[in-house]
């Protein structure tokens, strides 16, 4: 599932070789999600991670944390992008942990959908 791991300086520092792969769901299944995933980003939650001329889908989230959820919760946000141009594609998941940011601030959208869309314009462009 995953080619290579890069640098900042887009040097490659490991490549992996594809592995047997098998499908997991169905093609239909698997436009229903995407679909989904590109209105959480277009009109949803996710606002924060759209790239203007790229389909860029997401799924925005928050987890607990602590016990009894006495910590202020983690942030996160799974996404791809897609450029229909060239058909480059990534996908990108990004955990923020121990934010800082008041509890009521902490959101997949507002903390971790700006970082992951910093990240695929970095990898589209």
């Amino acid at each position: 599932m995953v080619s290579k791991v890069v640098s900042a300086d887009g040097d490659t520092l490991e490549s992996f070789e594809d592995g047997a792969s098998q499908r997991i769901m169905s093609s239909g299944t698997a436009e229903q999600l995407r679909s989904a995933m590109v209105t959480v980003v277009e009109d949803g939650t996710g606002s924060n991670a759209r790239i203007p001329g790229l389909e860029v889908g997401g799924k925005t989230g928050t987890a607990q944390h602590g016990e009894n959820n006495s910590k202020t919760p983690y942030a996160w946000f799974t996404s791809y992008a897609k450029d229909p141009d060239t058909g480059k594609a990534v996908a990108v998941a990004v955990l923020i942990e121990d934010s800082g940011a008041e509890r009521s601030e902490v959101s997949g959208n507002g903390l971790a959908a700006p970082v992951a869309q910093k990240m695929m314009e970095a990898a589209l462009k």
